[in-house]
């Protein structure tokens, strides 16, 4: 049986999950539904990518009993509401990245799936690509020695787009592509509490983060360097130093094709896409789709290659970083 995908949101971001969808067997995955605010929005969306079912409510997307799981492609100032809803009508979630605006939101959502008995997964999907599947393979068996330094970078100039900078849409370098450079960290670290954590950074006139520098200390004198910013672009590279040599993640590193150990370039071809993409590498979002389904098919309610537990400690960290920084949000105060 194929996996009946609902999305919520006909925005860039679910065009893109559509059209890598499309590289996968149709024998495996079907989107039976788009579910907008708007049905016009709505039924455009599944006119242009074939989907056979439009909503103009994310309430009768929560109400439809054919659907296996929905991916949440909104505005992230509206995952903790949205997410709520479908979690509350017994439905397994998919949930774009960053999870929710500060830990609290994500605590309730996790604690919501739990409560629901239902699977929930924040679309970290960096974690699926295989390049971080060859990543975790090489740090099992200690490819590079003992890990001393992870560093991470990403820079993407979008001063220019409304919700990167506007505070009551969620915007700032950290929660849109900082979030990147830190599960990078963790998943390196095993999903390991840092021991320390300082920040520096500046702020946009709106009040959200520009750009910011991040450096973390882990048990065994281990550290990690991270630098995001929507300011400026960066490398977009990652490197695991260790005793006996390094990993590169080449760049773009939240979706990457190429991979270097020691030198040795190895590299990891996308698919192409059936339509034009709005962001880089996203035919790579059949990954992410891909492993939902197996956990799916296993009965799992989280998945392994990005636990809760992750998600949870990782905003966490991006709370105490915005403190240090000197961002707030609304949702801060609730």
């Amino acid at each position: 049986m194929a996996t009946r995908w609902g999305l919520c949101g006909a925005g860039k971001i679910s065009h893109d999950f559509s059209v890598a969808m499309k590289t996968l067997p149709p024998g495996d995955h079907q989107i039976a539904v788009i579910a907008s605010r708007s049905i016009d929005r709505a039924k455009d969306f599944a006119r242009k990518h074939g989907i056979p079912k439009a909503y103009g409510s994310y309430e009768e997307l929560a109400n439809d009993p054919e659907i296996d799981i929905v991916y949440l492609g909104v505005l992230h100032t509206e995952h903790w509401r949205v997410g709520m809803l479908f979690l509350k009508a017994g439905k397994n979630v998919l949930c774009e990245k960053p999870f929710a605006m500060n830990s609290r939101e994500v605590k309730d959502l996790v604690a919501t799936a739990k409560e629901n008995n239902v699977f929930l997964m924040e679309a970290i999907w960096s974690r699926c690509f295989p390049v971080y599947a060859e990543v975790r393979r090489l740090l099992a068996e200690e490819a590079v020695g003992d890990v001393k330094l992870v560093k991470a970078y990403f820079g993407s100039p979008q001063l220019n787009i409304p919700r990167s900078v506007q505070k009551e849409l969620g915007g700032g370098a950290l929660l849109d592509i900082g979030v990147y450079c830190l599960q990078f960290v963790l998943m390196v670290f095993n999903g390991e509490r840092p021991e320390s954590i300082q920040a520096t950074g500046v702020l946009l006139d709106s009040g959200v983060d520009g750009s910011v520098v991040v450096t973390m200390k882990f048990s065994r004198k281990r550290m990690a360097l991270c630098a995001f910013s929507i300011a400026a672009r960066l490398p977009n590279d990652a490197v695991i130093a260790g005793t006996k040599g390094s990993i590169k993640v080449l760049g773009p590193m939240h979706c990457p094709t190429k991979l270097v150990v020691n030198d040795k370039e190895t590299e990891y071809p996308l698919p192409e896409p059936c339509l034009p993409l709005n962001f880089t590498n996203s035919t790579g979002l059949r990954y992410e789709a891909a492993e939902v389904r197996q956990c799916l098919l296993k009965g799992l309610k989280e998945s392994p290659r990005m636990p809760l537990a992750d998600s949870v400690l990782l905003t966490e960290i991006m709370d105490e970083i915005r403190k240090q920084v000197g961002v707030v949000f609304s949702q801060d105060s609730q």
